[in-house]
């Protein structure tokens, strides 16, 4: 199977970067160590392709009462232009096709950006929703063809500095911005999108460009001093920050309630949406917890029994690695109701049972380590 390349991969090519296959696609997973580049994000500024993601612009007269009835957060809070929400997009049985972001540019145009391996089921899934209730809306994916985009996150502590200095004309409009907001700015790299928002518990911008543009921005940021990082940094940087990995801590076999995500749906609102009468019926049967290992002994990994003294059920870790930040191993873990923050849990590791803190998300924040 020939992979797919992002309009970056020369770059990470040229950078020495040990590439892999990522979903179908050929990804940097490092460019020496991923520990610089984790701890670079967490104490300076370094930058990620992810030009692998899918922007979908949205257009027509209809588009908000679309998807107040496609996403299960609500778009009524989209009341300024350029503000953004977090949402999950539910099947009927109420589990999750996708999370994503949505962002409203003006009352005929939203763009959404979703995940990379999910991005043919979601676009095919919203034109279905488009054509049954005739919406007559203009669905445009903007990661192939003549209108492609390329996005490139650029995180840490000094990323806006470091945006500022390559992209000085998106300074004005990007400023006072806050958290969850876009703007557009004009440059020498064509015009930008600029969003604050990112996947690793820093400050920093998500910048779109043409995807033409996107390796002479790749490299004019390298060039200012911003650190390419892969995707392990990445996974590190996101668990540490209490993030779900599609495909990993949900997917359409999951009740989004049972994922930690009831924050990202509004059942309160009268408005349906699809999904909303199944999970009102299932409710919440699960809790979304991360776990700090307490004994030596083991690395915390995906599908582990999760054994809880107090009850027969038991859990499984979703995500789970060793955090740079916190030199600890620590886990996304999916757990029955009723276990409490501090509470010990055991995880089968091998052939043994190892001691392990419950602990409220996220483990680290802006730099902070919130989670002892």
């Amino acid at each position: 199977m020939t992979l797919k390349a992002t309009p970056l991969n020369n770059a990470h090519r040229a950078a020495g970067a040990r590439m892999v296959d990522f979903g179908g696609w050929d990804m940097p997973v490092n460019y020496g160590s991923q520990i610089e580049e984790h701890n670079a994000v967490r104490t300076d500024v370094g930058m990620f392709d992810v030009a692998h993601m899918c922007v979908v612009d949205i257009k027509g007269d209809q588009v908000r009462a679309f998807l107040r009835g496609l996403l299960a957060n609500n778009v009524d809070k989209l009341q300024v232009s350029g503000k953004a929400l977090y949402s999950c997009m539910l099947n009927p049985e109420g589990t999750v096709i996708d999370d994503l972001i949505v962002y409203f540019i003006n009352e005929s145009w939203f763009r959404l950006v979703v995940n990379a391996g999910t991005a043919e089921k979601d676009v095919a899934w919203m034109q279905q929703q488009n054509n049954a209730t005739g919406a007559g809306l203009t669905i445009t994916q903007r990661r192939d063809g003549a209108n492609a985009m390329a996005l490139i996150a650029v995180q840490g502590p000094n990323a806006r500095a470091k945006v500022w200095e390559v992209i000085p004309e998106s300074k004005q409009a990007t400023a006072d911005m806050k958290p969850f907001n876009l703007a557009f700015a004009q440059s020498a790299f064509g015009e930008a999108m600029i969003a604050r928002t990112g996947y690793t518990g820093e400050d920093g911008f998500e910048i779109g460009v043409a995807a033409e543009q996107a390796e002479k921005l790749w490299n004019a940021l390298a060039a200012a001093g911003v650190k390419p990082a892969g995707l392990g940094a990445r996974d590190t940087l996101r668990l540490e920050a209490g993030m779900n990995l599609y495909g990993q801590d949900m997917d359409e076999t999951v009740n989004p309630l049972d994922a930690g995500l009831a924050w990202t749906i509004d059942l309160a609102a009268e408005r349906d949406f699809i999904g909303k009468a199944a999970l009102q019926a299932k409710g919440q049967n699960a809790q979304f917890v991360g776990l700090i290992l307490r004994e030596k002994g083991g690395v915390l990994r995906a599908h582990q029994k999760v054994i809880v003294a107090s009850t027969d059920a038991t859990g499984e870790i979703t995500s789970g690695t060793f955090s740079p930040t916190m030199q600890q191993a620590i886990a996304l873990a999916r757990v029955p109701m009723g276990v409490n923050v501090g509470d010990t849990v055991h995880v089968e590791i091998r052939d043994k049972k190892l001691a392990a803190s419950v602990v409220k998300l996220p483990f680290v924040r802006n730099g902070k380590i919130l989670a002892v």
